[in-house]
């Protein structure tokens, strides 16, 4: 099992964004509360589940052994974690 965060700089609200993904929901949501990122930081209708994260905060899930990880890792796992979250919710 692992997190991912992707390397994309989005910018918003004067900050740029990226984002944490992981293997499963429950790994997601764990790792999220160690950063104390809320609950309704969570977008589960997005094209994917996943946190956005800021660059300063991605950094620190890095040093947690988040992986940077590259795009292929990122949309297996979003795939993954969207079945997970339509067989859950549905």
């Amino acid at each position: 099992m692992a997190i991912y965060v992707d390397n994309v700089r989005v910018p918003h609200r004067g900050k740029f964004w990226c984002h944490l993904v992981a293997d499963t929901l429950e790994e997601l949501h764990n790792f999220a509360r160690c950063l104390e990122i809320p609950h309704r930081g969570f977008h589960y209708q997005a094209s994917y589940p996943h946190y956005d994260i800021t660059i300063e905060l991605r950094e620190i899930a890095l040093q947690l052994d988040a992986i940077a990880g590259n795009r292929r890792d990122i949309i297996r796992c979003a795939k993954q974690l969207k079945q997970q979250f339509k067989d859950s919710y549905y």
